[in-house]
């Protein structure tokens, strides 16, 4: 008998490993760079957030609360550019400038 896991718990599994994590905020940055889409992305934080131990956790690595966490990046979050440097920086990367493609 085959043992089915809930995929939410492998995907969250699979974004503690650095590298994972890396490429899926890349991949939902370039959705919102190609398709506006911010729920994406903001969603895509949330994940590695989640991975690697949750809002409470990230909170006591940078100068938000838990509650100001959840409301910059919920579905209708608006996080200002420094407090997505922020938060990117407490789960450990950093924004990064590249020329576009023609």
């Amino acid at each position: 008998m085959s043992v089915y896991r809930n995929f939410r718990d492998y995907h969250i599994e699979q974004l503690r490993d650095p590298e994972d994590a890396k490429i899926y905020l890349a991949a939902a940055l370039d959705d919102y760079e190609k398709n506006g889409d911010i729920e994406g992305f903001l969603l895509a934080v949330r994940d590695v957030a989640e991975a690697q131990g949750g809002m409470s956790r990230l909170a006591e690595r940078v100068s938000l609360t838990r509650e100001g966490l959840y409301r910059a990046l919920s579905r209708n979050g608006n996080p200002q550019l420094n407090t997505m440097g922020e938060i990117l920086h407490g789960l450990g990367f950093r924004f990064s400038i590249e020329a576009r493609e023609n």
